[in-house]
């Protein structure tokens, strides 16, 4: 083959190899515009409910968690979650009053019986088990180990009040089942708030106080004893769409989100025990 002929045949393999790549770059680009489109949808119909936003009633005991859920709701599908937090007969107190609201999250089943019976929702969901148990100061200057020890004269006892909030009814039925009398003399303050009874205990104006299990997670200035289960009175935390919410679609999403692995990884991250 003579010179001009190898000139002829580089030039053709030239071109083709030119062809070639530029076919490969304009597959590349495709395939990244298209994946990026996908993304780009991914994460539009992830947000379905940007802009949007719920109200929702809390049992102030459960705040922590609920705070977490909130925001990983909103990550999640761009809705806002406002939350109302109070002792739960406050709560239902509020919802007679307005008829507002989107989302109940109880800190008892007898807080969602209530709302049943008041027609606030007609169905409910159980995510975790509500477990109480006795918070000491930090060191347990009473000594103390056990129910038993809530009655001993002298000790300054800090509970919830009866009528107000899940732990404080929870208490009673407590003690009555334990049949310990001398408790009511021995009690120093009742508060509206398992949280308040969290703090009180911290800076030691009482010995011992009932709370829940969940509540001491993270608290360093409390110790927490466990009741053992025959003692125990354990319950339950329940949640339910109201209904009066104007957009029930969110609602219960929000439910879903809530009762979904991820929702019960988040309570379980917060020291509740959840329901399978």
């Amino acid at each position: 083959m003579n010179n001009k002929s190898w000139t002829v045949l580089l030039m053709v393999i030239l071109l083709m190899s030119s062809l070639c790549l530029a076919g490969c770059g304009q597959h590349a680009s495709t395939n990244n515009t298209s994946d990026t489109k996908k993304t780009e949808t991914a994460q539009t119909q992830t947000l379905i409910y940007q802009g949007q936003s719920l109200q929702v009633y809390s049992g102030a005991g459960i705040s922590k968690a609920m705070d977490e859920m909130g925001q990983a709701f909103e990550n999640k599908y761009g809705a806002k979650v406002n939350f109302n937090y109070a002792g739960c007969a406050q709560l239902l107190g509020q919802m007679e009053i307005n008829k507002q609201g989107d989302v109940f999250v109880g800190g008892s089943l007898n807080d969602m019986d209530i709302a049943k019976q008041k027609g606030f929702t007609d169905k409910y969901v159980e995510v975790a088990y509500h477990i109480p148990a006795i918070a000491v100061p930090k060191g347990n200057p009473a000594g103390i180990t056990c129910l038993e020890d809530l009655a001993k004269p002298g000790v300054k006892l800090i509970l919830g009040d009866e009528k107000s909030n899940a732990i404080g009814k929870k208490a009673a039925k407590i003690f009555e089942k334990n049949k310990l009398t001398g408790i009511e003399k021995n009690v120093v303050s009742r508060t509206a708030t398992v949280n308040e009874i969290v703090t009180q205990i911290g800076m030691k104006q009482g010995d011992a106080g009932l709370i829940f299990e969940d509540n001491g997670v993270g608290a360093k200035d409390i110790e927490v004893i466990s009741i053992p289960q025959e003692q125990n009175a354990i319950d339950k935390v329940p949640v339910c769409v109201l209904s009066f919410t104007k957009n029930p679609e969110l609602a219960q999403a929000f439910v879903d989100f809530i009762a979904s692995d991820e929702g019960k990884t988040i309570f379980v991250k917060h020291g509740f025990k959840i329901i399978e």
